[in-house]
């Protein structure tokens, strides 16, 4: 099944917003219906392949049957950007200035290579393209040559399960519930469960270096990867031949986080868990951002650490946004103070015993005991946000998110900082609007931070988020953070990348680039600034 061209995953499961809610972002925000829908697919005019005979002609050799290439217009639609607010906003108007030439489907690893040598040969780009749920841009190439997208869907299978070493080999089309399910059905799970886990693939989760919802207990997607297998067009890069090395720098880290800009993997060789036998979720309440978020750097620092540990901030808890399902609704949260949800996975002993002493460091640091009902509704809800994103879009509202990260000490300011650029900005706009914020991911060390902004549209939505994000963009650099913790850098974050990492940094990754793809064809302008 493919995910909604104009929106987010399923359609059957979108749904419009409670009156209740609609109301609040008219009296609130000022927002007022669209005058007009979306454009719909055959409204959408679309140019003729930028394709020369020749290169057509490659590109078809290059598969080894028919599924494996398509230039119709629909398939070149769905895979034109991905899925932020801008994109979405661009493509339900219709535009479609940056779409793909043609929409690749390999087979296999060596269909892979054969797709990059026909686009060098060419004068072609191409873009890797996973379950398209990019939100930075990673989908669309600053290129002026026709590209095509490099649709990974069909390597799709478990390649290998060796339960003494815990590791599986996965190909990159798999998504995240295929990839659960294979291993589900063997006895085993990933633990990966970002928020876009119904649609984003394998491989998407180590190029972007993906971080999911139980990233407390089970580590970041890039902990997990131990193997790679690279398509580049120079050749093929295998990386990974033990758990750990002290072989030179770990070319496993330089691929991760890649972004489609160094090469395609076409293959993941991962750590994998038992099954558990027992999964538990439970709310908490605590006065305030600043105490909740002590308590949660005791049990990252101290221990015992939960599977899932996640704290939203007052304006989050009083919206209810902690839990999707229940916005408008009887059922929201109570609104004061901030609501926390820690869960447990493991063993039935293991669990019960993380979860009692956990509880009484929760107590100790002032936190109030919600029973497991607010955790079992996040954890119902946990992948609805993006179609709550549509509804708001529909009703008129602007709606994004942006997420950084940091040490402890730094948290408090990295957090006042952000909320603080974002509501002058749209407020200067004439959009005032409401920012949300939750940690969704803990470390010894620190701790992300994930942000929700919603406002009204303003008159050309796409112009007016732009100074806002930059804004944004600007004060987590100064206040310390990191532009990205696990949405990637893509092109939007680009070149506040190129200010984190500094000038030497990027032509260091430039100079890599320059080795593996001399003629510029993998992802022109993702990530990695064109020379």
């Amino acid at each position: 099944m493919d995910m909604l061209w104009s929106g987010w995953g399923d359609p059957a499961k979108a749904a419009p917003l409670p009156d209740a809610v609609t109301g609040l972002l008219r009296d609130l925000l000022g927002v007022t219906p669209r005058e007009t829908g979306p454009a719909t697919l055959a409204d959408i005019e679309v140019p003729a392949p930028a394709l020369t005979d020749e290169a057509r002609k490659a590109l078809r050799a290059a598969v080894a049957d028919a599924e494996g290439y398509r230039d119709d217009a629909e398939s070149r639609i769905r895979h034109t950007r991905g899925k932020s607010t801008p994109d979405l906003l661009r493509i339900r108007a219709g535009e479609v200035e940056d779409i793909p030439a043609a929409v690749l489907l390999p087979a296999d690893h060596d269909e892979v290579l054969a797709v990059l040598r026909a686009c060098a040969d060419h004068g072609l780009s191409a873009v890797p393209f996973g379950g398209g749920t990019s939100v930075v841009g990673g989908l669309r190439p600053e290129t002026a040559r026709p590209f095509v997208a490099l649709d990974l869907r069909r390597l799709d299978q478990l390649l290998a399960v060796d339960e003494v070493s815990r590791t599986a080999t996965l190909q990159p089309g798999l998504r995240g519930p295929q990839c659960e399910a294979l291993l589900n059905a063997q006895g085993w799970t990933l633990g990966h469960f970002p928020q876009s886990f119904e649609w984003a693939s394998v491989g998407g989760f180590a190029a972007a270096r993906s971080s999911g919802q139980a990233s407390a207990g089970y580590g970041r997607f890039d902990e997990m990867v131990l193997a790679l297998t690279v398509a580049t067009p120079e050749g093929t890069l295998e990386t990974g031949r033990a758990p750990r090395s002290a072989a030179g720098p770990d070319l496993r880290q330089l691929i991760l986080g890649s972004e489609g800009a160094l090469g395609v993997i076409t293959a993941v060789t991962v750590r994998i868990r038992p099954l558990p036998q027992k999964r538990v979720y439970e709310g908490w309440r605590f006065a305030d951002f600043q105490a909740g978020a002590a308590a949660l750097r005791r049990l990252a620092q101290d221990g015992p650490r939960p599977t899932v540990l996640r704290l939203s901030d007052e304006t989050e808890t009083f919206i209810g946004l902690a839990q999707p399902d229940a916005i408008g609704s009887a059922d929201a949260p109570q609104p004061s103070g901030c609501m926390a949800v820690a869960g447990y996975e493991g063993t039935e002993e293991d669990t019960a015993a993380r979860r009692a002493a956990a509880r009484e460091i929760l107590l100790a640091c002032g936190g109030e005991y919600l029973g497991e009902e607010p955790g079992d509704k996040w954890e119902h809800g946990r992948y609805n946000a993006p179609y709550l994103r549509d509804a708001l879009l529909d009703a008129g509202a602007f709606a994004e998110t942006l997420e950084t990260a940091g040490f402890w000490s730094a948290l408090p300011e990295l957090y006042t900082a952000v909320r603080d650029a974002l509501t002058a900005k749209l407020t200067e706009a004439g959009t005032p609007p409401l920012v949300m914020c939750h940690i969704s991911h803990t470390y010894e060390n620190g701790a992300s931070l994930y942000f929700t902004v919603v406002s009204a549209q303003g008159e050309d939505a796409v112009a007016h988020w732009e100074p806002v994000k930059a804004a944004a963009n600007d004060a987590i650099l100064a206040a310390g953070g990191t532009i990205s913790h696990h949405h990637g850098v893509g092109t939007d974050h680009r070149d506040w990348y190129a200010r984190e990492i500094g000038p030497l940094g990027i032509r260091m990754l430039q100079a890599v680039k320059a080795e593996i793809d001399p003629s510029g064809v993998l992802s022109p302008g993702v990530l990695i600034p064109v020379r």
